[in-house]
């Protein structure tokens, strides 16, 4: 950062105590009754009604100003590239859900084109994703056990498993607690209960998602090595599950591990050639596509489930199944474990969605997600699909080839008819063992986030203790169990903000929080300071208070102001001068790598005073440079002056 111009100036005032502070400062102590609360929100008008509709549905919204020159070649290249990885992630992940494959396709299908509606977010690849179908996998298992359709035969004298039967039965319960996981996520989104995913911080998220790909993995070694383990459920579940595939490791088909070995090593090497020509090539090469049509081609003249006794896929129907509602009668066996599906499922799209909402300049409206989720998959549980989320993954490559809006989503979709319609039969040779090497290598990325237990133990340790707790509690626990322990390890401290004025310098604006801004109610504060931000003003000036939780939990650093406070700064396209408790925060900041070239430590100040004067004595340079400032105050806060001129110059957002 350029040298600062170092103004001469004195500071004089008078002492301010508490007292004075109540007289000077405009605070605020009118309180809306609950009469007039309800009279305003039932009040309607034309604009409000219109405002709800497009709220309600979005593509009213977007869709008719929808950019053809610009976007359309993106999303087409991109939709059909999204949609050539759901036809291996679909059949695959069907396979956790301990369902037949073509119902994976279903699941890439229906609920795309309800979300391609009612969603908010520009870039997610909505469909079939691994931690909900290994969730779903566990109901479906547990209601549907083997052992309900085992029956003697007469020529072999010994049991068979009525395959059929139990197939069918389990697609009964994923379509039933997909449903109620979709009436859930409906009805948390109606009464505005999109808020609590904010306690979902990244850490924890990031280490769920670890744990609950060690659980998808384990099951999958079945299909890996062609043995059969006994379904465990419960406490300790993955524990026995890995002690009886060690059991019955002896066991092991060798025609369906070598067919494991094989693809595994040759997706992997493809993966790598892959991002060896990502910037040469236009669109990443469908390693997955590859290996499941020479798969299924050499399965096919080789004869491998006679020869060999390699598991397939099995008998895949062409078209569309009728809708069939739900059976009410497994709704009360499935109700817990839907609403672990609602909560997680919504977390990781939500999590994910923000991501690039942050990155791309346009907002996602927590409330409307849920509400989209949800009609997705009650929808989706008529017509037989299962629980479906976002996926990292797929979303990547929808970004990455130039997916712009929603219509990439609907053209994947369209994709996915057309396989499902007319060339799904095609893969009935296909060997599981295939499926569940996709799933592997699929998976590489998720396992990748153990890189961060050694980064976070040098940003931020709490951080990194929730991390670590999140992992071992979701990998002795089931994931649903797991997600609402890790929860309650982590019992972060709510604050609300409220937002009040003190007195007005001219040109200059300063507010005030009694809350420390921190993961869970950043996005909270964002609104409050839209709502609050006129923009005849120079400069704005934020002060927060609450120095213990800082203090206590710096994990809200990293993952709360970073993230959210200053990707949104852009709100007020003026001055702005940010407050926060404690002086160790200069500390955190600096590990959680806050400051760069702009945002240096020599930016510091003593005092909010001392910000203001900054201000005033900068404003007729405000137009030739961009200016931050970091103050503290008597070793407790910290002051952060942003500004006009960038906004006005470069026309984006403010990045930290």
């Amino acid at each position: 950062m350029a040298e600062r111009r170092r103004p001469g100036y004195s500071i004089y005032r008078e002492i301010l105590d508490e007292e004075a502070v109540d007289v000077i400062a405009q605070k605020s102590e009118s309180k809306t009754s609950l009469c007039e609360k309800v009279k305003k929100s039932v009040r309607c008008s034309g604009p409000r009604a219109k405002r709800c509709l497009l709220e309600t549905i979005p593509i009213l919204s977007w869709l008719p100003r929808y950019p053809i020159r610009e976007n359309a070649l993106g999303d087409l290249i991109s939709g059909i590239s999204v949609g050539v990885m759901h036809l291996p992630q679909g059949m695959a992940y069907a396979l956790l859900a301990s369902v037949s494959p073509v119902f994976g396709l279903y699941s890439s299908f229906y609920p795309i084109l309800v979300y391609f509606i009612f969603g908010t977010s520009k870039h997610i690849s909505i469909g079939t994703y691994a931690v909900m179908s290994v969730m779903i996998g566990g109901v479906t298992e547990r209601l549907a056990p083997d052992s309900d359709f085992m029956n003697w035969d007469n020529v072999t004298n010994s049991s068979i498993i009525d395959t059929v039967s139990r197939d069918a039965q389990r697609v009964k319960v994923a379509a039933a607690v997909t449903f109620m996981s979709g009436l859930f996520q409906i009805l948390l989104g109606l009464v505005k209960f999109g808020f609590v995913v904010t306690y979902l911080s990244e850490p924890l998220v990031r280490g769920y998602t670890t744990a609950a790909a060690i659980h998808v993995i384990v099951s999958q070694l079945k299909y890996t090595f062609g043995i059969n383990p006994k379904r465990h459920s419960g406490p300790f579940s993955l524990i026995y599950t890995i002690l009886e595939v060690c059991y019955l490791v002896p066991q092991t088909n060798i025609g369906t591990l070598v067919v494991s070995i094989v693809t595994i090593i040759c997706l992997i090497l493809a993966k790598e050639l892959n991002a060896y020509l990502q910037k040469k090539l236009p669109v990443p090469i469908p390693v997955e596509l590859i290996a499941i049509i020479i798969a299924t081609v050499v399965s096919w003249q080789v004869n491998l489930e006679q020869k060999y006794g390699v598991d397939i896929v099995g008998v895949i129907p062409s078209g569309l199944q009728a809708p069939v509602f739900p059976e009410a009668s497994l709704f009360g066996q499935v109700i817990g474990d839907a609403f672990a599906l609602s909560v997680v499922g919504y977390g990781i799209l939500i999590s994910l969605g923000r991501i690039f909402a942050l990155k791309y300049g346009y907002r996602v409206d927590s409330n409307q997600e849920l509400i989209a989720l949800g009609l997705s998959n009650s929808i989706g549980g008529i017509f037989q699909c299962f629980a479906i989320s976002c996926s990292m993954s797929r979303t990547m490559v929808q970004e990455s080839t130039g997916g712009k809006t929603q219509v990439a989503g609907a053209l994947s979709a369209v994709v996915i008819l057309f396989i499902t319609l007319w060339i799904g039969s095609l893969f009935e040779d296909l060997p599981k063992a295939v499926l569940a090497a996709i799933i592997y290598v699929n998976l590489h990325g998720m396992m990748k986030q153990f890189m961060d237990i050694p980064a976070l133990w040098k940003k931020n340790r709490v951080d990194m203790l929730v991390w670590v707790g999140t992992l071992i509690l979701t990998i002795l626990f089931n994931p649903d169990m797991g997600l609402a322990a890790s929860i309650g390890y982590m019992n972060p401290h709510t604050y609300n903000f409220a937002l009040k004025m003190t007195q007005q310098v001219p040109g200059i604006f300063i507010f005030r929080s009694s809350a420390t801004i921190y993961f869970a109610n950043a996005e909270m504060y964002q609104d409050a300071l839209g709502k609050k931000v006129k923009t005849q003003t120079y400069a704005f000036i934020f002060f927060f208070f609450s120095i213990s939780c800082l203090l206590h939990s710096p994990l809200c650093l990293p993952t709360g102001f970073n993230t959210r406070l200053c990707l949104h700064i852009h709100y007020s396209a003026v001055s702005v001068s940010v407050s926060l408790s404690l002086a160790g925060v200069v500390d955190n900041l600096q590990s959680s790598g806050f400051f760069n070239d702009k945002v240096t430590k020599s930016c510091l100040f003593t005092t909010i005073h001392d910000a203001v004067l900054f201000c005033q004595s900068t404003r007729t340079d405000c137009q030739d440079k961009v200016t931050y400032c970091l103050s503290s105050q008597t070793c407790t806060s910290t002051h952060i002056v942003h500004h006009r001129a960038f906004c006005c110059e470069s026309g984006r957002n403010l990045s930290c």
